[in-house]
């Protein structure tokens, strides 16, 4: 397995890990979420995400090209407020291994590989968000040496 950055142009490449994340999430909370994106409309929006330049796309990939798993994170600079010191934030806002891959370090490779670039690029924090039933990412994170700092709330109508 090795680490890969998924350049924009690349986007579709990550289209069966992201309907199988989005699915997950559809099921848990579909007031939240779109019930079963089309890959077009998906590969659009992935490729104009990633053309940002302060979003990445990293995927884990088999020796015969195979993604095995991948993740997006943001850079994000944080100007000092009153309260607060300035910082450069890498938000992970997408991490997600193909159900075979589960639990055998591709996970954790790709984070590493995450924490390394940002750290590269001038980050001081790591930060990402996952939603309560989602205990597999809980996992990750913690295991990563993150912990929950806030937890976020919300009402639909």
């Amino acid at each position: 397995m090795k680490i890969i950055e998924i350049p924009a142009v690349e986007a579709d490449r990550l289209l069966p890990l992201l309907q199988d994340l989005h699915a997950l999430h559809a099921e848990h909370q579909p007031e939240r979420h779109v019930p079963a994106p089309g890959n077009d409309d998906l590969a659009a929006w992935l490729q104009d995400w990633l053309q940002e330049g302060n979003v990445y796309a990293l995927a884990a990939e088999s020796p015969q090209g195979m993604l095995l798993g991948y993740l997006i994170y943001e850079l994000q600079n944080r100007p000092a407020l009153p309260i607060r010191a300035a910082e450069t934030r890498a938000m992970l806002h997408h991490i997600s291994v193909t159900e075979a891959w589960r639990r055998m370090g591709v996970g954790k490779a790709l984070l590493e590989a995450m924490r390394a670039q940002a750290l590269a690029a001038g980050a001081t924090v790591v930060a990402a968000t996952y939603a309560p039933f989602n205990t597999a990412s809980a996992a990750l994170l913690q295991g990563m040496g993150m912990d929950p700092v806030l937890t976020m709330a919300e009402w639909r109508a």
